[in-house]
């Protein structure tokens, strides 16, 4: 872990009772680097904000079109969806409309992250499904894409398949590395996952956000359909009260996040894009962090920041809800 810095100071009453350190890095069109916290070039797994990225196949083979897919079929393919009523209704339509089954699916059985459906599961007495997985919109959009070039649907999660070539060529190519410079490990729903440094990460997401900087005609027309979708339906790349949604329902942001504590976002009419990891992996800080990055760069859009400090206020409050501390910024971007 290269030197973190200080993001955010956790006060109660007149003690610092918690510290969040992490990285935080700005690129413009360029590739300069504008802003930074920390190491700009901290190497970390992507995590789930790669699955733009790996969306990225189903949509350069028009398999959105072919299928007719409705744009929140179309976003849940991004998703690290919560499991919610929406999500599941949409995940078993997607699977009829492909004609593919749940079975066919490499990540494990789960209860959805949604407490509350999570809750009621429960006491309904269901069991867990792959499906209820928040991963497995990404699944089936991988199962689709086998499925249409005839690629052997078991075993679609090995680095040797050729529908994982061709996703870590994309990468690389979005990123702006050889394929051999990126780090390979196992996600948490069996595929592979994406290792590189925070400046790349943000380069990849510039891209995302300026879909005309991407040499290859079908992946561009590809990632301007993915990103319509993930700014149409906001609420299924992640769930209702999350951070997704609070910046994709600005139609300026590209935006995604991934376990341990890594999140990417770029913004359009900016030209600018961020990447940040969390030093200790936990995500409740990201929109204090997000929506003070927003403010030191004079972001014009106060709706979106004040949306991203609705999930995360200054005030703590106790559960009487009393106020008992405040959360205080540990950086200004450099």
């Amino acid at each position: 872990m290269t030197k973190a810095a200080l993001l955010v100071e956790e006060w109660r009453g007149q003690l610092v009772e918690c510290e969040c350190w992490g990285h935080v890095v700005g690129i413009d069109l360029q590739g300069n680097i504008r802003y930074q916290v920390g190491d700009p070039h901290h190497v970390t797994y992507l995590r789930s904000a790669a699955k733009p990225f790996q969306a990225i196949p189903f949509f350069r083979r028009q398999l959105h079109l072919k299928y007719d897919l409705t744009l929140e079929e179309q976003a849940i393919l991004t998703a690290s969806h919560r499991g919610q009523s929406f999500h599941v209704n949409t995940l078993e339509k997607l699977l009829v409309k492909l004609g593919l089954h749940e079975g066919l699916l490499v990540c494990g059985a789960s209860f959805p992250l949604h407490t509350a459906s999570h809750y009621r599961m429960l006491h309904d007495g269901h069991l867990e499904r792959k499906l209820y997985h928040n991963c497995s919109g990404k699944h089936i959009g991988m199962l689709a894409v086998c499925q249409a070039e005839e690629y052997a649907l078991h075993g679609y999660e090995k680095d040797d398949h050729p529908l994982q070539q061709e996703l870590r060529a994309i990468i690389g190519d979005m990123a702006g590395l050889q394929g051999d410079r990126i780090q390979l490990g196992i996600d948490g729903c069996g595929l592979p996952v994406y290792a590189m440094p925070l400046y790349h990460a943000a380069q990849a997401f510039l891209k995302l956000a300026h879909p005309e900087l991407i040499e290859d005609v079908a992946t561009s027309a590809a990632v301007r359909d993915l990103t319509a979708a993930m700014n149409g339906c906001p609420d299924w790349v992640s769930g209702t009260g999350l951070i997704c949604p609070a910046l994709l329902n600005d139609a300026n942001i590209v935006a995604k996040g991934g376990a341990k504590g890594i999140y990417c976002f770029a913004l359009k009419r900016e030209r600018l894009a961020f990447a940040l990891k969390v030093a200790d992996g936990s995500e409740d800080k990201w929109a204090y962090v997000v929506a003070n990055i927003l403010t030191q760069i004079g972001y014009q859009d106060e709706t979106t920041i004040a949306r991203l400090r609705k999930l995360c206020p200054d005030e703590i409050r106790n559960s009487l809800g009393a106020v008992v501390g405040q959360y205080r910024i540990g950086f200004q971007l450099e």
